[in-house]
């Protein structure tokens, strides 16, 4: 026998904006170590959908003990209140990688960790050839990382955060976003050119197709070439077979060879890539809990304005559902009048076209002190740029995946 029962009360089908909702909620909901949000509204209808779903939330906040046994004690303090142990620090073996990172792991011990060791972790994006692009992009040089913290191999890891999917891991949170370096690209060219001065047909290197389609939007006549490899490894190719090449200043920066750029190009005319000059501090979910010298060193870390700052430019980036194989930018900074202003282009892969738009929210000063509103708020305001973006036409520039979805 059979019956259909219909459940009035019941959630429809989700829709796309449910689903959109969903995302967004949960991606401000990780930005608070050791919350999480459960129930049909995220799972599904039925107990089958419920359940499962709440039991694996619950089983990502809490520590497996190596025989299994669950222990509520956060990892790094031993359960006699002692000193926590060395702090692993997971790095890729990259000179840029290994300075910014020696750079986290230096303040998290001043401001109280405890001592560290660098954990060197060999990532896809080092082992394979070819353009970022057909290596799949973000999450190349992020996944070996991450899973060197799931299984114990080392307690934090510092990623360039605009390498990171958009989509958080389960399990971890980035606890930490320390204060942005300069988010600009930066022109570096024989001569001393910048992008106006370069000769007529010059020749410039770089693996983004966002920095292609603006330079090419910028100066047609310039004839782009791809390339990969370290900073030291591009700006030897000024030397040998290229007029210019186009590197994220922060990079620079971070390794002290500023003497090497010509031009910082200004957002309006090259659109950083979102997270731009900005580290994620990523830990497992149960380390980030208030309570541990790591916590408290993570937290003191955190620069509030950067953090909301790029969140707001990932979300958008998560809405367009973008990649860096698509020519999107995005810039947001939070004022001292607590307004935070984000600014997006999105372009067609040639250069040809582009949709530039921006958005504003001043955010509630009785709410900065929630981080879970605060950073919803953040995180809606690139949504909704994104829907701005979308409606205007991005999707026929670009190769968007949300656009058949909008």
């Amino acid at each position: 026998a059979s019956a259909r029962v219909r459940w009035r009360q019941g959630l429809p089908v989700p829709s796309p904006a449910h689903r959109r909702t969903v995302e967004a909620v949960r991606a401000a909901v990780a930005e608070v170590p050791g919350l999480a949000v459960v129930g049909a509204w995220v799972a599904g209808n039925g107990l089958a959908s419920v359940v499962p779903d709440a039991r694996r939330t619950a089983a990502a906040l809490v520590v497996p003990r190596p025989e299994g046994r669950v222990s509520t004690t956060p990892r790094g303090v031993t359960e006699t209140g002692g000193m926590p142990q060395t702090v692993r620090v997971g790095t890729r073996a990259s000179v840029l990688a290994l300075t910014q990172t020696g750079h986290v792991a230096d303040a998290l011990t001043a401001l109280g960790a405890g001592d560290h060791e660098l954990v060197r972790v060999r990532t896809d994006g080092d082992r394979l050839t070819g353009s970022l692009a057909t290596l799949g992009g973000t999450g190349v040089f992020v996944t070996a990382l991450r899973d060197a913290l799931l299984d114990g191999r080392c307690d934090v890891a510092v990623h360039s955060f605009k390498d990171l999917p958009t989509t958080p891991a389960p399990g971890l949170v980035v606890a930490a976003v320390p204060v942005r370096q300069d988010p600009r690209d930066a022109l570096c060219a024989r001569e001393g050119w910048t992008l106006a001065t370069l000769p007529e047909g010059a020749s410039v290197g770089t693996g983004s197709p966002r920095r292609a389609a603006q330079l090419l939007a910028a100066r047609p006549d310039l004839r782009v070439v791809d390339i990969r490899g370290n900073v030291d490894t591009r700006l030897r190719r000024i030397e040998d077979d290229l007029d210019a090449v186009v590197l994220a200043a922060a990079g620079l920066a971070r390794l002290d060879r500023l003497d090497a750029v010509t031009e910082a190009l200004p957002p309006d005319v090259m659109t950083p890539a979102p997270a731009q000059g900005a580290l994620a501090v990523e830990v497992r979910a149960e380390d980030a809990v208030a309570g541990t010298p790591l916590a408290a060193a993570l937290a003191a870390l955190d620069h509030r304005p950067t953090h909301l700052a790029v969140l707001a430019e990932r979300a958008l980036l998560n809405r367009l559902e973008a990649g860096c194989a698509a020519p999107v930018g995005a810039h947001a900074r939070l004022g001292d009048d607590g307004v935070l202003t984000l600014s997006a282009v999105v372009l067609r892969t040639d250069g040809t076209a582009s949709l530039h738009r921006s958005d504003a929210l001043t955010l509630d000063g009785s709410a900065t002190d929630d981080a879970a509103r605060t950073a919803l708020a953040a995180a809606g305001l690139g949504t909704r740029l994104a829907e701005t973006l979308l409606a205007d036409g991005a999707a026929d520039l670009a190769d968007l995946a949300a656009g058949g979805r909008a």
